[in-house]
């Protein structure tokens, strides 16, 4: 009887070893930092989109299947060409940086699979940027109203992709090329207006200063007319008596001989 048990457990134990022979590359997963899992049940059908399985070693039933997400930002670059509001052709660098959501892969991996950077990032990056310059001309794209626009391909970009679980964390516009001749007109009319601008501004500095000028003079001819209509023969007479009378306690040497000056103002002779 014993016998036989031994004989039993050696041959689960074979069975067992030969099954995770067979089975362990699919039983067995090890989970990294960065990374997030999403496990296929094959008998149900059923994507388990709401268990998102998490960093560390992981077993799962050899019928099901594992699907990793490497969640950590990642980037990717783009260079096409888009149409302005006129139907110039613009050539535009753009670098856009993402993550999957953590808590979302199984969304995104039932509609997009793994390969959601080409089916889903990319696409929608370009389709932002064609619809967001196709409203805009060359000249407002390049110079005028180049934050406006890109403001608005990082907004209408970061919305879309987030409906579809993805984090936008950044999305650089590196370069906007227009044809030669077009970009060499815009510039010259750039340079035009800005030197209107600061002729312009010459001008009025040059206006304000004349204004500021006859204020002034305007103002003292105001107060010389005050002050000529205050100073009556009386008023002058006295001040000059005033000022005698401080000469006169001055140690210096002088002659002061009073009422022989104009009006009957005292004459004051030089120093001795």
């Amino acid at each position: 009887m014993a016998m036989k048990q031994r004989q039993t457990i050696i041959i689960t134990l074979a069975v067992i070893i030969v099954l995770l022979l067979i089975f362990g590359s699919r039983m067995f997963y090890i989970i990294r930092p960065g990374e997030r899992a999403v496990i296929f049940n094959t008998l149900t059908g059923v994507l388990d989109n709401e268990n998102i399985v998490g960093t560390g070693l992981r077993a799962i039933a050899p019928w099901n299947t594992l699907y990793k997400y490497d969640v950590k930002e990642q980037k990717a670059e783009e260079t096409m060409d888009v149409l302005d509001k006129n139907g110039l052709s613009i050539n535009v660098d753009v670098t856009v940086r993402f993550n999957p959501a953590y808590d979302r892969i199984g969304y995104l991996h039932e509609v997009f699979g793994a390969n959601y950077v080409n089916r889903l990032v990319i696409p929608e990056v370009r389709s932002t940027v064609r619809q967001v310059t196709g409203r805009y001309t060359a000249e407002e794209i390049y110079s005028t109203m180049r934050s406006e626009v890109e403001r608005a391909i990082i907004d209408e970009t970061a919305l879309i992709l987030g409906k579809n679980n993805i984090e936008m964390k950044a999305l650089l516009i590196r370069s906007i090329g227009l044809p030669p001749d077009i970009k060499k007109a815009i510039e010259s009319k750039l340079t035009r207006e800005q030197e209107a601008l600061a002729m312009r501004y010459i001008n009025e500095r040059e206006r304000l200063e004349a204004e500021r000028k006859l204020i002034e003079a305007e103002g003292i001819a105001n107060y010389n007319r005050m002050i000529s209509a205050s100073l009556t023969d009386r008023i002058l007479t006295q001040k000059g008596i005033d000022a005698t009378l401080k000469l006169a306690e001055s140690p210096n040497a002088k002659i002061v001989i009073v009422g022989s000056g104009d009006n009957g103002l005292p004459l004051i002779l030089g120093n001795y």
